[in-house]
């Protein structure tokens, strides 16, 4: 049985391999912290050789911010075979699939957020840049309003300062509980239609 376990394995994709790493470090860095965790451990919960974490990812450190990445970057399936229906509607799907992500990978997503508050990494620095210029583009997609041109930069902009609003709203639904996933959802879903229908429409004519 172990063989043909192992025989398996080995016979897995590059990519599928590589995935199967990453989510063996996310799980171990989201529930342990960064220097309580090693190569080495995250090669044997994975069951490969640690030179194969090596191989695809080089150093712990870059292993590690390639998890903060795959953590905080919005996955393309949160705005991926949406319906052809009303942008709140569209929103409010995107919006619960964000939050099935952060609840599923709860201790990561909050190790991650604290990284991004500290704020004295530049590494980490380019990759929350990064995860707010994507996760603006899945607003905009879901919102139908990809292809907006006159006040194109302000409407980032606002997007990408309601980002801040979400990852602080996450804490208090993760962390003291003060808001239910239900409440987030709503929360979430309503202000960012407010800022696109009320307050753009303001900016865009100021």
């Amino acid at each position: 049985m172990g063989v043909q376990r192992h025989a398996q394995r080995r016979r897995m994709e590059p990519d599928a391999r590589r995935a199967e790493i990453l989510g063996v470090a996310r799980r171990l860095f989201g529930a342990k912290s960064y220097a309580m965790v090693s190569v080495s451990d995250i090669a044997a919960e994975a069951e490969v050789a640690r030179a194969l974490v090596s191989h695809y990812f080089g150093s712990k450190r870059q292993l590690y911010l390639e998890v903060v990445r795959q953590m905080m970057v919005v996955p393309a399936s949160v705005s991926q075979r949406l319906p052809p229906t009303t942008p709140e509607e569209r929103l409010s799907i995107c919006v619960d699939r964000w939050l099935e992500v952060v609840e599923r990978n709860r201790e990561m997503w909050l190790s991650a957020i604290g990284l991004e508050a500290l704020g004295n990494d530049p590494e980490v620095d380019r990759i929350m840049l990064e995860a707010d210029e994507i996760a603006t583009d899945r607003v905009l997609e879901a919102a139908m309003m990809a292809d907006v041109i006159e006040g194109r930069e302000k409407l980032r902009a606002m997007i990408r300062a309601h980002s801040c609003m979400l990852k602080a709203a996450s804490r208090e639904w993760l962390v003291r509980g003060t808001l239910s996933r239900s409440d987030l959802h709503v929360m979430l879903t309503r202000t960012v239609l407010h800022l696109l229908d009320t307050v753009f429409p303001a900016l865009r004519d100021d």
